[in-house]
Order: C-alpha cells, then sequence, then structure tokens
C-alpha cells in the first residue's frame, strides 16, 4: 500500500485501535501498583511476545484482507501524528526568546496588543512590497501571499500542514491549528485582512483563503477578527485633479454627479429636471435597472416582464403556479391574450400567445422567478413613471442649445455617464502591484478613508453546503450551481 511519508511507522502507529484479550496463568504474580493494571512478571513477557508474534502472523498470512486494514489504519495514524507534531511546532508563538519562529517574509508591527495590530495576508510579492514600504510600521504587518494556497476542502491535514503558505500564515498568526492545538487567545492580530487584486485570480484566491479560515478557524470569522480590504479598482484623472474609486457603482454615481450639474433634462410634458434631483433620479434608474437586470436573464422573461409592467400586475409571492395566476389576470385586460399549458412539453412549458407573438417559459424558469426582485422593481417603475412620464417617451437634454432625444429611461442613464466621462482618463486597476506605496497607503492601508469589509457567518447550514459545493471533490454539483446561475454572473472577468 502507498505511504507517502519518508519516516517508518511507530508502535503506536501500528497499535493505535487494536485490543487484544491474553489469559494466562502466573503461580506468583507480580503488579506495577497497587491497582494490578500491568503485569511485571520478566519470564512471562517473553513467553506472551514470542506466542502472540508465531500466531499473529500465521492468521495476518492467512487473512491479507485484515492485514490490509491494519496497515491502512497504521498509515492514518502515522499520518496523524506527524500532522499533530507539525502543528505543535507552528503554535510557537514570538516573544524575546523566539523571534526568529516567525516567517522571514513577515514584515511584522511594533505594537505587542493585539487588540491595536492588524495582519494584511496580501496577494503577490510585488504588492506585498509596495504594502511594506507604505504600511503605518506602528500597528500594521505584511504578510505577502505566493501564488493560490492548496485549496483545503479537497486536501488532507497533513498536506494541507506542507503548504508554505499555509505554514507560514499559521505562524504569523500564532493561535496553532488543529483541534488540539488551536488557541485563539493566542492571535497575535485582532484584524487579518486579505487583500488580493480585483481580477479573477484575486477572486480565486479570496476564495481559497476564506475556505482556509471557515474550515480549519472558525474561530477567528466568529470573534470578528476577519476582513477584506476595498482597494480602488479605478483611478480617474481629470486635468489636475484626481480621485480614486472602489467599484463600478461608485464610478457610476461620481460621473452621473458631475453630469447632474451641468445638465438639464425636460420630459415631454415640460417638466424640467436637473441638478440634485435629476442625480437622484438617476440613482434610482440605475436600482430600477439592477433588479431588471437580474431578473431578466432569460430573454423570454425580458418579455414576461416587460408584459406584466404594462399592464401593472402585482406578484406578491414566489413560485410558478402564483405567477401563472397572476398572468391568467391578462386575460381580463387584454381578452386576446391566451395562456396554455404546452402539450409538446408534457404540461412543462407555459405558452402566452398575443397579436401573432408567442413567450414560451418553462415551470423551472417560473420557479426561480424573484418575486421580491419584481416588487421592488414595480415600485421603482411606478415612482419613475411619476418622476419622468411615461416609459418611451421623449426626453431632451439642453445645453447650449444643442439637444439629444431618449427612447427610455436606460437611455437617459447611459447618456449620464458617457457625458461624464468627457476629458476624463480612467484608469482600471488589475493588480494591486500597480499602485505605489503611497497610493496602497491614501486608499487601502490608512485606516481613516479605507473600507473594510468584514467575514461573518449568518446560516452555517447554508454556508457549509456552498463551500461544499464550489471548493469539494465532486464536479456534479458544481456543475449545476455553475449552469443554473451562470446568467445572472455580473462583472465577469474572464
Amino acid at each position: 500500500m502507498a505511504n507517502d511519508s519518508k519516516e517508518n511507522f511507530s508502535g503506536e502507529d501500528v497499535r493505535e485501535g487494536l485490543a487484544a484479550v491474553i489469559s494466562i496463568r502466573v503461580p506468583e504474580p507480580q503488579f506495577e501498583s497497587q491497582k494490578k493494571i500491568k503485569l511485571t512478571n520478566v519470564e512471562i513477557k517473553g513467553k506472551v511476545e514470542t506466542l502472540v508474534l508465531e500466531y499473529l502472523g500465521a492468521y495476518l498470512e492467512e487473512n491479507p484482507s485484515v492485514s490490509k486494514k491494519i496497515v491502512a489504519k497504521a498509515i492514518d495514524a502515522q499520518r496523524a501524528r506527524l500532522a499533530a507534531k507539525k502543528a505543535r511546532e507552528l503554535t510557537r508563538r514570538k516573544n524575546v526568546l523566539e523571534f526568529s519562529t516567525l516567517p522571514g517574509k513577515l514584515a511584522d508591527c511594533q505594537e505587542s496588543d493585539p487588540s491595536l495590530s492588524e495582519l494584511f495576508l496580501v496577494e503577490g510579492d510585488s504588492a506585498g512590497g509596495s504594502a511594506k514600504q507604505g504600511r503605518d510600521r506602528k500597528n500594521q504587518a505584511i504578510l505577502p501571499l505566493k501564488g493560490k494556497i492548496l485549496n483545503v476542502e479537497k486536501a488532507r491535514f497533513d498536506k494541507m500542514l506542507t503548504n508554505e503558505e499555509i505554514k507560514t500564515m499559521i505562524t504569523a498568526m500564532g493561535t496553532g491549528i488543529g483541534k488540539e492545538e488551536f488557541n485563539i487567545e493566542k492571535i497575535r492580530y485582532h484584524k487579518i485582512i486579505i487583500m488580493t487584486d480585483a481580477d479573477v485570480d484575486g477572486s480565486h484566491i479570496l476564495t481559497l483563503i476564506l475556505t482556509f479560515f471557515y474550515r480549519q478557524m472558525p474561530e477567528i470569522i466568529e470573534n470578528g477578527y476577519l476582513y477584506i480590504a476595498q482597494p480602488p479598482l479605478y483611478r480617474a484623472k481629470k486635468g489636475r485633479s484626481s480621485f480614486f474609486v472602489r467599484d463600478e457603482n461608485e464610478l457610476t454615481e461620481r460621473l452621473v454627479k458631475s453630469s447632474s450639474e451641468i445638465l438639464t433634462l425636460t420630459s415631454e410634458n415640460g417638466k424640467k429636471i436637473g441638478g440634485e434631483e435629476l442625480f437622484q433620479t438617476a440613482m434610482q434608474i440605475r436600482l430600477y435597472k439592477t433588479h431588471y437586470d437580474r431578473l431578466c436573464y432569460n430573454p423570454n422573461l425580458k418579455m414576461l416582464v416587460n408584459l406584466l409592467l404594462k399592464h401593472q400586475i402585482e406578484i406578491d409571492l414566489g413560485g410558478a403556479e402564483h405567477i401563472i395566476n397572476c398572468i391568467s389576470g391578462l386575460k381580463e385586460i387584454y381578452p386576446d391574450y391566451k395562456l396554455t399549458l404546452n402539450p409538446e412539453k408534457q404540461g412543462n412549458n407555459v405558452l402566452i400567445e398575443a397579436n401573432g407573438e408567442q413567450i414560451e417559459l418553462s415551470f423551472n424558469l417560473l420557479e426561480n422567478f424573484s418575486a421580491y426582485d419584481y416588487s421592488q422593481m414595480f415600485d421603482e417603475h411606478l415612482g419613475l413613471k411619476e418622476a419622468l412620464g411615461e416609459e418611451g417617451l421623449v426626453l431632451t437634454e439642453e445645453k447650449e442649445g444643442e439637444s439629444n432625444d431618449f427612447q427610455s429611461w436606460f437611455e437617459v442613464l447611459d447618456f449620464l455617464i458617457n457625458f461624464g466621462k468627457k476629458g476624463m482618463y480612467i484608469q482600471r486597476y488589475k493588480g494591486l502591484g500597480e499602485m505605489n506605496p503611497e497610493q496602497l497607503w491614501e486608499t487601502t492601508l490608512d485606516p481613516k478613508v479605507r473600507t473594510l469589509k468584514k467575514v461573518t457567518i449568518e446560516d452555517i447550514v447554508e454556508s457549509d453546503g456552498i463551500f461544499t459545493i464550489l471548493m469539494g471533490d465532486h464536479v456534479e454539483p458544481r456543475r449545476n450551481f455553475i449552469e443554473e446561475n451562470a446568467l445572472r454572473v455580473k462583472n465577469l472577468d474572464v
């Protein structure tokens, strides 16, 4: 049988889990203590060992399946023993005499009080180097991580402890690892901040690190010590001024805000909208678009949603049957609509016909229809109709005699965004290494201006299931998850 360890079995490895009952008769028994637990007659020991070796050896030769089970158990026992040994070695906490036990690439802080100390787990040596230069040495420690760490969801405990990046993290935090060795009281930092790039590799590394903490050190999450840094995704420059923005949403707000200070929109009924009112209206359009896009990930669902909104049909509950009942209400408004179960699909599809057009919806699609998103969107739709008039009416932008016509609310939002980009240089950061130390401090390290996301566990069962599906060994559940949610993904970076 394969044993990936270079060490030989110890006696404890082989004996672990095995028990034997031996009955002997001794004229003058001698015991180790008054409790009579251990027999100490010297002449008996040799005879028992000889007989056990002879008969047990013969039994194992005649029963190879039992032999294999004992060897397999011994391999597991050895792995557990070696893993526990490594875990003990990693539990030593830094003090005056143990300074050299900390990882060499850890740039530690001067503060010794864990409640005032921060540890940044930084993706890449380049970004780690910049972070070391830009940090506050008093209370901020930097630990660069090279490449992707091991996926602990798939790896054995002993294999995990051979991964250099994981060993480095364990040693730096000082808590130890494993049920017997982990001690949250020994943690050296009360803020452990994961700092990765904004690209797909950075997201993958973030997921691997979160998996490690969730599976091996959940107490760190439960105590509120784990955070995710929010480095800027964009740097915008216009003229001599420049600013950083954290994500696409913040960039959109900035662009629309600047456009709203210059432009005035006039609806067909003569209502003029500008300044703060225009900005707030554009933000309502953006929120409406978010719910609309999330709900209309399928072309047929998009047609259905437009149909329901057109006739102002409200849906309070989810589920295919309830939605079908709501759609049936269209017959009262518009008798030409027909709602039938498609016999070709064994009654599993709903067919809506109107004016020669057909919308075919599967029950599975309707079951995933988010009634909550629709309810939010329905209210937003009514608010926008009140502010701008019917969707599809002409809105005119007036500036220095120039005008632009729009046919939908979404076109208005797009125009405001693009107008705000005029004369502006926008840089998208793909990696933390693209920022110099001063920029890292200004955006991500400085406690006065930075933004951190605190990692929490709201639903243990749901969280456990997600980690098992996405990070586990079984491919089929992961494939199903991806196929079911692929069309809902936002900001895909490939």
